[in-house]
């Protein structure tokens, strides 16, 4: 029963965090293209007056993840999340500011620091989200893997026997190679 409670707790946990991405992902993706290109991009008024905006749905998320409730176990990564999606914040708004003030020469010197919080954004989600278990391997059935064995086996011999029967070697070579196949699979 407690196992379940802590499954439940990781799954609404996930949704959430889920539905925070939804939102979050497409400003992080524009918020990156003028971080990859700020002289030209924040020269361009359009492109400009989405910072706020941009700052705004930071500022948004991160109070969203202050209200959510992590499992015990994901307490750490979450505050981390918490400090990036902040960190991302603050660094839009400096570079706003200094857009505002001195145009875009005036924000080359934050843009490599400004470029890092918006991918420790990126690297906190993704040390938050567990990666998936791999599958649990099922041992083969031994008579199954036996029967396979034996059938390959015999099916190798046929076809040694009627390569060499035709005088086609590269057949009686591939019967051989099966065989072999078959029984290092055997001893495997």
């Amino acid at each position: 029963m407690r196992q379940d409670v802590r499954t439940d707790d990781r799954q609404r946990y996930a949704t959430k965090i889920a539905g925070l991405w939804r939102g979050l992902s497409e400003a992080l993706d524009r918020l990156e293209r003028l971080a990859a290109d700020p002289a030209e991009r924040l020269a361009d008024p359009d492109e400009l007056e989405t910072l706020p905006r941009l700052q705004y749905t930071l500022h948004a998320a991160s109070e969203i993840v202050a209200g959510i409730a992590p499992p015990a176990d994901a307490e750490a990564t979450h505050a981390e999340l918490a400090a990036a999606l902040a960190g991302a914040r603050d660094a839009t708004a400096e570079v706003a500011e200094a857009v505002d003030y001195g145009g875009p020469e005036a924000a080359e010197p934050l843009v490599y620091e400004w470029r890092g919080a918006l991918f420790r954004v990126r690297l906190a989600r993704l040390r938050l989200v567990p990666a998936p278990e791999p599958p649990a391997v099922v041992p083969a059935d031994p008579e199954r893997v036996a029967t396979r064995v034996i059938a390959a086996t015999l099916l190798g011999a046929i076809v040694v026997a009627l390569g060499a029967l035709v005088g086609e070697w590269p057949l009686a070579a591939g019967g051989l190679t099966l065989v072999a196949c078959a029984l290092l699979r055997r001893w495997a």
